[in-house]
């Protein structure tokens, strides 16, 4: 048995995750400066150095260890926003009264929920949802918002990605929640004009950039566009683009260095009237 120490920016380490995983680590801790992945077969270990070698920060062979039992050990039940109780899904604790319980599986890219982008997203959802709403998540990717917007009284949940298997990973979670919720592979492009209250995009600066023009289209008057996915030294960009899309960000809230935009159609904000919820 061995383990890798990996170097690596918070921006990239869902995705790091996902390969390690899909490498065939038998366990992951988090460390402050990136992830230590460990390893059961030794005779894998100059091929997966070689793999990770842009991040490798470190290797040692390791005591045989449950080391899936280790690495679960380090997550524990989340608390985020007011209303969201986020537990590993090999646990069975219950949510604090008042509180939404939502399964998650640290063991996915992008599925922990305890990415910063992901949390402002739910913080997010929490102010500017309301019930019967009809709500569009652009990336879906584990199914974590979709879910979380049917739990928070969406009339209607239509969730899309590009990825495949992204989509399979989300509609799994969805059946077991039974969450009922179509899915579709593409993008906001397939959406109906004016047909969306609410849209979540928890992807990166240049996929928000890009469906900004769809992202407007599909919002109905007085909808509202939740964006995030990216880093607050890129908030500049992503407004500009937003904003030549028709779009007007009402405001912007950061945790960690991550940012998460609320914008709507400009004419809206130049016709309607909008209270900024409280934080």
């Amino acid at each position: 048995m061995f383990s890798l120490r990996l170097d690596t920016r918070q921006a990239d380490r869902d995705l790091l995750l996902a390969e390690l995983w899909e490498a065939g680590c038998c366990g992951i801790l988090e460390t402050g400066s990136g992830l230590r992945a460990f390893f059961e077969d030794d005779r894998r270990a100059p091929a997966l150095r070689d793999r990770f070698s842009g991040h490798l920060a470190g290797f040692e062979f390791e005591e045989p260890r449950d080391w899936v039992q280790v690495s679960r050990s380090f997550w524990q039940p989340l608390l985020v926003g007011s209303r969201f109780f986020l537990a590993p899904d090999w646990l069975d604790s219950p949510a604090p009264p008042g509180r939404l319980r939502i399964s998650i599986n640290p063991g996915l890219a992008c599925g922990s929920g305890a990415h910063e982008a992901t949390q402002l997203c739910l913080e997010a959802a929490e102010r500017f949802l309301k019930p019967g709403m009809t709500v569009l998540d652009i990336g879906a990717g584990s199914g974590i918002l979709t879910e979380a917007a049917w739990l928070l009284g969406a009339g209607r949940v239509l969730a899309c990605d590009i990825d495949p298997e992204a989509l399979a990973v989300a509609r799994s979670r969805l059946e077991t929640a039974a969450v009922r919720a179509p899915l579709f592979h593409g993008s906001a492009a397939a959406a109906r004009s004016a047909s969306v209250d609410l849209v979540l995009a928890n992807i990166s600066a240049a996929a928000v950039a890009e469906l900004s023009p769809d992202i407007v289209r599909c919002l109905r008057t007085g909808g509202i566009a939740l964006l995030s996915g990216f880093e607050a030294a890129e908030q500049q960009a992503v407004e500009a683009a937003f904003q030549a899309a028709g779009g007007a960000v009402l405001g912007a809230w950061r945790k960690a260095g991550w940012t998460l935009l609320a914008g709507c159609k400009e004419n809206w904000k130049k016709t309607g009237t909008f209270r900024q919820p409280e934080v």
